[in-house]
């Protein structure tokens, strides 16, 4: 039986490189052997190439996404996306991918720039009801009214960068005198910049995904973060809980899924999601939606598919039929 060629990309150009290599060498190690030969590509703003066993490079033909290997012309008959962060989940490679015909496991190119853009996002899903925190835009170069911002605001508040990942450029704002500092942190990430309402309550994260050809939301994570917020170390350094299922009751749980649900549907999504909802005031609302989530096994979707009796095999061949078809 002939293997599928999958190209597994990893990298990207963003402070966030290494995390996607290590989600990259995740599929990689999971990927059926007896249905796809996998190949290790890495995303450099230098160059594009294949990383082999040996540690040998070869380059990527960008024209048409191809390699070659001493005699051998590799054509890939689909690419796993792992890049977080820019160009993987801005939509960059989802255009790239879609214009010269070789499916990709990610959500199309459009709905990803929509949801890297924090901005955008919530304001396209705020017609439609969706709860969402109070909100505030900066774009470098804008002045700085601290006072406006607190009388929209309130404190404390999250001061963001609007297109960044895994908590890169985010600070929880207590004082006045934080606030300057946090914008300028921002600002390091992006040249735009969100600032939030701070909801008190419980925070979960939803996985969604195309699953067997529907939408179906995973078991639900609860975060008990030790630190201030869901930052860096919470995510990565093991400074927080991660419980799978959430401690919700059932009519919570039913409130969040099914939000979660509309959401994905309402944006069009396909392919892996994971959303970020605050229980504030007992309702459920829509932080942000990460389409290239982490995919370490300790990571939070990975987690969820695990408690939905899901193995890392079945949801990573089941993301490239999902684009194959």
């Amino acid at each position: 039986m002939s293997t599928k060629n999958i190209a597994i990309l990893m990298g990207g150009y963003s402070s966030e490189f290494d995390i996607s290599v290590h989600s990259g060498n995740v599929v990689y190690k999971f990927l059926d052997r007896d249905h796809y030969t996998p190949y290790r590509v890495y995303i450099t703003t230098d160059n594009w190439y294949y990383l082999d066993e040996n540690e040998h490079k070869f380059l990527i033909d960008k024209k048409d996404f191809t390699l070659i290997i001493g005699e051998q012309k590799i054509v890939f008959d689909a690419a796993f996306n792992t890049v977080h962060g820019t160009p993987g989940e801005d939509g960059l490679l989802q255009a790239y991918f879609e214009l010269i015909g070789i499916p990709q496991t990610a959500c199309d190119f459009y709905q990803a720039a929509l949801t890297f853009n924090k901005r955008d996002c919530i304001s396209a899903l705020k017609p439609y009801g969706i709860p969402c925190a109070t909100n505030y835009f900066l774009n470098q170069g804008d002045e700085i009214n601290v006072k406006e911002i607190i009388d929209t605001v309130g404190l404390p508040c999250f001061v963001k960068a609007n297109k960044s990942g895994s908590s890169y450029g985010v600070s929880k704002v207590k004082t006045i005198e934080e606030m300057f500092p946090a914008i300028e942190l921002a600002y390091k990430e992006d040249d735009e910049i969100i600032i939030e309402s701070f909801l008190e309550g419980t925070e979960v994260s939803v996985g969604v995904i195309e699953y067997n050809g529907e939408a179906t939301v995973l078991p639900i994570t609860e975060i008990v973060t030790e630190n201030e917020f869901f930052d860096y170390a919470a995510k990565y350094l093991g400074e927080s809980q991660e419980i799978t299922p959430a401690r919700l009751n059932k009519a919570d749980t039913e409130k969040v899924k099914a939000l979660a649900l509309k959401v994905y549907k309402l944006l069009k999504m396909k392919g892996f999601s994971r959303s970020e909802y605050i229980f504030h005031n007992g309702e459920p609302h829509f932080v942000e939606m990460n389409t290239n989530p982490g995919l370490s096994e300790a990571s939070i979707l990975p987690q969820q598919a695990n408690a939905a009796g899901i193995s890392l095999t079945a949801l990573f061949g089941n993301a490239i039929e999902a684009a194959l078809s």
